[in-house]
């Protein structure tokens, strides 16, 4: 067994091992951490692979952005455990069913013919796939072919981001809003009022 197989059962092994505790754990914390511990071995079986791009993207997006996002809802919101505890039952037997269909469907994909076969996908046919990295390879591919799609996708982002900001900010009776052109615009002078304080009879 060489050194590639040992870390590949390694990190597959921790992998699965924290995916496990991540639906398992009592703390929502807990699962937040062992989430980012899944995503982490993920990427790393994605560099013994080669695919150093989609590594990248998984610790810079999910680790770096997703999980960390999670992490402070969790840990802000009151989350009432006994409620989600009895919508669990309540929806256990579907959740069950699913379950069962879908370890049913990897096992008729490991079993099958084309997942046995070693051609599962054609290197060959990649042009200068053995000169570049796959990063140099996608930045090409991505920013000549598909230019006009990616700032297109980048647009569609743009506008959902100025559209969420849009909703948070209107304007909602009996909600306090803070406006910065006011505070700025302070002058002391005018706010800072002095007042006399009567002494209390009763202290000396």
């Amino acid at each position: 067994m060489t050194l590639y197989d040992l870390c590949f059962y390694f990190f597959s092994i921790v992998a699965v091992f924290s995916s496990l505790i991540v639906i398992s754990a009592k703390n929502t914390v807990h699962s937040v951490l062992f989430l980012i511990l899944s995503f982490i071995n993920g990427s790393a079986l994605f560099v013994l692979l080669g695919a150093e791009f989609l590594a990248m993207i998984l610790i810079v997006v999910y680790v770096g952005a997703v999980a960390v996002l999670f992490l402070f809802v969790v840990m802000m919101l009151d989350i009432n455990f006994v409620k989600i505890r009895e919508g669990f039952l309540q929806y256990m037997p579907l959740g069950i069913l699913l379950g069962v269909v879908l370890l049913t469907e990897l096992i008729l994909v490991l079993i099958s013919k084309k997942m046995m076969s070693s051609g599962l996908v054609e290197y060959s046919s990649i042009p200068n796939f053995s000169q570049n990295e796959n990063t140099k390879d996608l930045g090409e591919v991505l920013y000549t072919d598909y230019f006009l799609l990616f700032q297109l996708s980048g647009f569609i982002l743009l506008i959902a981001m100025i559209g969420s900001i849009t909703l948070t900010l209107r304007t909602r009776s009996g909600v306090k809003k803070q406006n910065i052109f006011d505070q700025v615009n302070l002058d002391s002078k005018n706010q800072i009022v002095k007042k006399k304080v009567p002494l209390n009879k009763g202290i000396e």
